[in-house]
């Protein structure tokens, strides 16, 4: 029986000492849980970077447009993309609201825009 114990005795000095020399299972696991959350952290300010950024472009493309009402009442601008198409419309012989129905203007801005370019010489 004293043998039993002092064997036991000796492999369990031996697995304390063992321990000290074998890495931690769970240590890498955890550096790699640490390296994907500071990778998604990065990646996260990257796209609400590139968001902002988006975000500026289109409320200074809103500022290059010409002539257009928004629903609140103030006056936005209609891109010239849009005058070309009215313009190229009115060439094919359509109705001020079969034009409008198309550009999702309303009749009135038609309207302006045929103007604008019978002004300019534009349309015959």
């Amino acid at each position: 029986m004293e043998y039993i114990m002092m064997g036991l005795l000796a492999f369990s000095v031996v697995l304390f000492i063992l321990s000290f020399f074998l890495k931690d299972p769970y240590g890498e696991l955890r550096e790699e849980i640490d390296q994907l959350s500071i990778q998604q952290v990065q990646e996260l300010f990257q796209i609400k970077k590139k968001v902002k950024v988006l975000e500026e472009e289109l409320l200074v493309g809103t500022d290059n447009m010409i002539g257009k009402e928004s629903a609140y009442g103030e006056k936005r601008e209609i891109h010239e993309i849009i005058k070309n198409q009215v313009w190229s419309l009115a060439q094919q012989g359509k109705d001020v609201e079969q034009i409008a129905a198309q550009s999702s203007l309303s009749a009135g801005e038609v309207e302006q825009i045929i103007k604008e370019f019978m002004e300019r010489g534009q349309i015959q």
